[in-house]
């Protein structure tokens, strides 16, 4: 590995152990990072070693990501803690706060120290989506009152940067709020920017001082602009940089998704979204990797990822020591029968 400058570009791989063609792409200097899934485990070792080969095929240091956020998006299994949703955990505020807020604590620190020590960087998390009435965000938001969420979320934050990891909230500026999923449909909110402030935003805008990066919804809010605010310079330029002054590294969400095909094919979607102020962007489908790569020409390199990188401070056996930790993994395992579950 060189001390290259990694891109701005983060794909997806096919399986369990690095392909040649997949070689070939992290030799790239477009590539900058690679986003896991399901398919790409089958164990802690064998994860261990692909991102081991990984790094050392890269032509630059790699961003190692994953979705890992508990409830119904977590990619790993076997080998990791069971973690609940986000909304177990905003049901249990409206009880019990104060514990609501400590297991938001455990479940961002077991999550962060489980990925790391298994040389996985980062988790896109975490949702800050409020629960209204999408189809895909649902359990996965920690519920549909921004102050409980802010609350919540500020402590699954300390969780993460205690344990070494970076956070990414999503999917800015709000996903919740309207029904479609982007990932198979057209999503557009039309409500005006008011509302938008008042609710969806609410989150975002409290936490973005501990927020080291944030990923865009593939949702267009007609009251700003025609384009999805992943594509929209008046959403990522103006707003969140401009008026917010966001200084973190801003993500587009997967270029696959049925949403990003307002910008037309694979490399015109990389195109505007670099265009519209994004940092980065994911691809996680192989087959579209692969239909990118010859198109790329000359793409800036992405020094803003490097700030992401993981802090490992553990090892695997030195947390199978520590009583404590083994009371955070049950205690988060033991939620699903709980009487918020």
């Amino acid at each position: 590995m060189t001390d290259a400058v990694p891109g701005p570009l983060l794909i997806g791989l096919e399986g369990l152990e690095l392909t040649a063609r997949e070689r070939d792409w992290l030799a790239h200097p477009a590539v900058g990072g690679v986003v896991l899934f399901t398919r790409n485990y089958a164990g802690i070792e064998q994860l261990e070693a692909l991102n081991a080969a990984i790094r050392e095929t890269a032509a630059a240091p790699m961003l190692i990501c994953v979705d890992h956020e508990g409830g119904r998006v977590q990619r790993f299994h076997d080998g990791f803690t069971r973690l609940p949703p986000l909304a177990l955990l905003g049901r249990m505020y409206a009880d019990a706060p104060d514990t609501a807020a400590d297991f938001a604590y455990r479940h961002a620190r077991v999550m962060a120290t489980e990925l790391l020590v298994a040389g996985v960087d980062f988790s896109f998390a975490p949702v800050l989506d409020l629960d209204i009435e999408s189809c895909v965000i649902g359990d996965r938001s920690f519920g549909a009152d921004p102050e409980a969420v802010t609350a919540l979320a500020g402590h699954y934050l300390a969780g993460l940067h205690d344990s070494g990891m970076k956070a990414c909230g999503k999917h800015f500026p709000g996903h919740g709020s309207v029904v479609a999923d982007s990932h198979v449909d057209d999503v557009i909110d039309p409500r005006p920017m008011a509302a938008i402030e008042a609710a969806d935003m609410k989150p975002f805008e409290a936490l973005l001082p501990a927020l080291d990066s944030l990923m865009m919804a593939h949702v267009i809010y007609p009251d700003v602009d025609e384009r999805p605010a992943g594509y929209s310079t008046k959403w990522v330029k103006d707003i969140l940089r401009g008026r917010l002054n966001y200084g973190g590294v801003v993500f587009s969400d997967d270029l696959g998704m049925h949403a990003a095909g307002f910008a037309g094919d694979i490399a015109d979607r990389l195109a505007m979204t670099l265009a519209a102020g994004c940092d980065a962007a994911l691809v996680c489908h192989p087959d579209e990797v692969a239909e990118l790569m010859p198109k790329l020409g000359d793409v800036a390199p992405c020094p803003a990822l490097g700030r992401l990188a993981g802090r490992v401070s553990v090892t695997r056996a030195e947390l199978g020591t520590v009583s404590e930790w083994r009371h955070w993994q049950q205690s988060l395992a033991q939620l699903e029968h709980s009487q918020w579950a």
